[in-house]
């Protein structure tokens, strides 16, 4: 859920300040991106060396880096973050950011943030409880501010009471639920297909293509953390996922993809069909290794079963088909067509003729094309990005 997520957290000169070395490793854990904001007050507590360190990152105090005169840029990392963080927030910074005082780079940051904002109070129970900072902590809910509540326990003065920072683990917990809550895919049923296949020869040469899987695997990881439960079929691919959210079933022909897909598509509320499927096989399969001669060989090719079209067929109302389309030249008219011959919602167009658009390649360049033959042009993306993409597009479908 957190995956390539961008988290700023920003530290305030408080005790608490060394729990946020265990919230910036819980955060790194989960694939998220932190970058750390700190007070100069907060340096007294923790060091900015360890909090780079678990960060990955370098720890922004000043406006100026003394070393280089660089400038930290504000309001670069405002765009730049997908939730900001503040935690420990000492009554003294919530009272300036209520108030908007901007004397630090941590308060022009959040000044400067356009993402949702969340603030986790930690600070002596009389505090806590002060008129003053009640009315400071109301108006930043009014600003459309988030709190995530102090909790009971024993505090630094020794006193019993509400003023503790909320602990790591349920900050973590806290932001993944307000995560889940924007999830578009949240409870839905997805199918996608990903790799090559390979048709046997014999039990050692087969039939395949270059297909790394790259594409259908960002697809996959990128419905899962937008809430959809995956169903991965791919064929022979080195690669791995990470999202405990999709289910891999693995295949190594047509005729296998055909039944896994065809299956899984009977509950499912969206398919991708993104693998790269051999056209043909042998029709006959040899038991024994074919050995070498100087007579030349000729193997007898019959289509194998198209999984696309069939599940065109079956399709339901309320079920997106989507498939993807590999062309050297008519692109978009043989792309139209395989829309209408096959009962797609949505087609992806590739063409070979694309630098860094083809087999193996770490980046794709696309043309979506939808059943009433709206044409949507790409530049050339990561393939990740094109996952955001493609998916951009079928929401919409769905709207």
């Amino acid at each position: 859920m957190l995956k390539n997520k961008n988290i700023l957290i920003g530290v305030t000169g408080s005790i608490a300040a060394y729990k946020i070395a265990h919230l910036t490793r819980l955060f790194v854990k989960e694939g998220a991106h932190v970058k750390i904001v700190m007070s100069k007050a907060a340096t007294e507590f923790i060091t900015p060396l360890t909090l780079s360190t678990l960060s990955k990152h370098p720890v922004l105090i000043d406006f100026k880096n003394g070393d280089s005169g660089e400038w930290n840029n504000h309001v670069d990392l405002g765009l730049w973050a997908d939730v900001m963080i503040i935690a420990p927030a000492s009554a003294n910074t919530i009272a300036k950011m209520a108030n908007g005082i901007c004397d630090n780079l941590l308060l022009a940051t959040y000044l400067s943030a356009r993402c949702k904002v969340y603030f986790a109070p930690a600070m002596d129970l009389d505090m806590y409880q002060h008129p003053s900072t009640k009315a400071n902590i109301q108006k930043l809910l009014q600003f459309g501010n988030t709190i995530i509540k102090p909790e009971n326990g024993e505090l630094a003065s020794g006193l019993i009471g509400e003023g503790r920072m909320a602990e790591p683990e349920t900050i973590l917990s806290f932001i993944k639920q307000e995560f889940s809550k924007t999830q578009p895919l949240k409870g839905k049923k997805v199918l996608v297909t990903a790799g090559p296949t390979y048709e046997a020869i014999d039990p050692v040469r087969f039939i395949g293509n270059h297909s790394s899987g790259k594409m259908g695997f960002a697809l996959a990881e990128t419905l899962a953390e937008q809430g959809a439960e995956v169903t991965l079929v791919c064929g022979p691919t080195a690669l791995s996922t990470t999202n405990k959210k999709i289910k891999r079933i693995d295949i190594t022909s047509a005729e296998e993809l055909y039944n896994a897909s065809t299956k899984a598509f009977q509950q499912a509320d969206i398919a991708i069909l993104a693998a790269a499927v051999a056209d043909f096989k042998p029709a006959k399969v040899a038991s024994q290794k074919i050995k070498k001669s100087n007579n030349s060989k000729t193997i007898e090719l019959e289509p194998t079963k198209d999984t696309l079209a069939e599940l065109g067929k079956r399709k339901k109302k309320g079920q997106l088909l989507i498939g993807f389309a590999l062309e050297t030249n008519n692109e978009i008219e043989h792309a139209k067509l395989k829309i209408k011959n096959k009962n797609l919602d949505l087609i992806v167009l590739n063409s070979l003729k694309d630098k860094g658009a083809g087999f193996k390649t770490d980046t794709n360049k696309i043309t979506l094309i939808d059943k009433y033959n709206k044409t949507t042009k790409f530049e050339l993306k990561s393939k990740l990005d094109t996952a955001k993409d493609i998916i951009a597009a079928i929401l919409k479908l769905k709207k």
